[in-house]
């Protein structure tokens, strides 16, 4: 197992593997044989940034059955998504903002995210899992109330993708098991999720195959799994932390 990150120090930005509290720089490509340069960076001196560069986020919908039991849903037949922009990326210490245009609701979802580690298209479910580079912490937020504003059109696009809605970090690991794997959001100090990635309805390896049958997934690209039940508001000044065991600490606040 390993944990990835990129930073900035002293103005430039790099990448490398966290290592307790110390960052082992890198050099090269993350995704295809990176290099480590045998300079440390005490965890502490740098500014954590996103640790990957997506060209796009794919987010699910309704892809735990606790959610869709409690929503009167059907199980749906096949992964349900949306993209969210790279406009909305934000890095773990980062704040997320209101955005002037809104004021209503913004919440909180704790999700799983999929690193893909190397382009795919149309792969089968055997392949996919060679695909996946690792996982990460994702708060997928939403500016709920523009959601179903209109009756005749679902502004998924609008409502998730403002600036600062895409958190994830800090850190993607590798080599773990994802469906052993629990999700917990913290909002100040108060257990809101937490919930297995065992109730997941399509797991990682084939969200991956059946999503590259749509459209071509390249190296750094994210695919957050979708929340369960538990998803609230947050109100400013909160603090907010989507925790999974053995991937990390995703801690953002809320302006």
């Amino acid at each position: 197992m390993a944990q990835w990150l990129r930073y900035r120090y002293q103005g430039q930005i790099g990448f490398g593997q966290l290592q307790g509290e110390q960052i082992a720089v890198h050099s090269g490509d993350m995704f295809n044989q990176a290099r480590a340069t045998g300079e440390h960076l005490k965890l502490k001196e740098v500014v954590l940034e996103i640790p990957c560069v997506p060209s796009k986020m794919i987010a699910l919908v309704d892809n735990f059955h606790a959610l869709v039991t409690k929503l009167e849903h059907a199980v749906p037949e096949e992964p349900l998504y949306f993209l969210k922009s790279v406009n909305s990326f934000l890095a773990a210490g980062q704040t997320i903002r209101t955005p002037l245009s809104y004021s209503g609701k913004v919440v909180y979802e704790g999700e799983l995210g999929i690193v893909i580690g190397q382009r795919c298209k149309e792969i089968s479910e055997a392949d996919a899992a060679k695909c996946i580079f690792g996982y990460t912490c994702i708060n997928d937020v939403t500016a709920i109330e523009i959601l179903q504003r209109n009756p005749g059109y679902a502004q998924w696009t609008r409502s998730k993708c403002f600036d600062t809605f895409g958190v994830f970090g800090p850190v993607i690991t590798t080599d773990i098991d994802p469906m052993s794997l629990h999700i917990k959001t913290i909002l100040n100090d108060q257990e809101r999720q937490n919930y297995p990635v065992s109730d997941m309805i399509f797991a990682p390896a084939k969200l991956v195959s059946l999503i590259s049958q749509d459209m071509t997934l390249e190296a750094g690209d994210v695919i957050a799994c979708g929340t369960s039940v538990g998803v609230g508001s947050m109100k400013t000044g909160s603090q907010v932390s989507i925790m999974i065991d053995g991937i990390g600490r995703l801690d953002n606040r809320f302006e």
